[in-house]
């Protein structure tokens, strides 16, 4: 039996500073569905949502694979919306957390003319 030795290759691997780049670079930490457009199902209302929305608020997520996200993406998926997880940037719209809308009693339209 002969003893081993290590033997080290001169060969130098330079490294990327980022090895993961996507279009979610700049955002604001977020995440929300981006879809096809679609109008609001309301009798009367022209608001026409390009991300999935609740009472007109784009519904954002912390985590990009959030369990809750992707059945929402499901969903928009199943009736034909194109959707797609992207980071949320604030000039998409206004906003509201997913589980705040929850907390909220889960309003369904935007805020009701007086």
């Amino acid at each position: 039996m002969e003893r081993g030795q290590v033997v080290f290759d001169e060969t130098v691997v330079e490294q990327e500073d980022q090895l993961w780049h996507d279009d979610n670079d700049d955002y604001d930490g977020w995440f929300c569905v981006r879809t096809d457009p679609f109008p609001c199902p309301a009798a009367g209302c022209t608001f026409v949502a390009e991300f999935m929305t609740a009472a007109h608020l784009i519904l954002v997520w912390q985590e990009r694979d959030d369990p809750n996200l992707l059945k929402h993406a499901a969903r928009a998926r199943d009736v034909g919306r194109n959707p797609r997880v992207v980071g949320y940037r604030s000039e998409y719209g206004p906003s509201a957390s997913y589980y705040a809308w929850i907390a909220a009693g889960r309003p369904v339209h935007g805020i009701r003319a007086s």
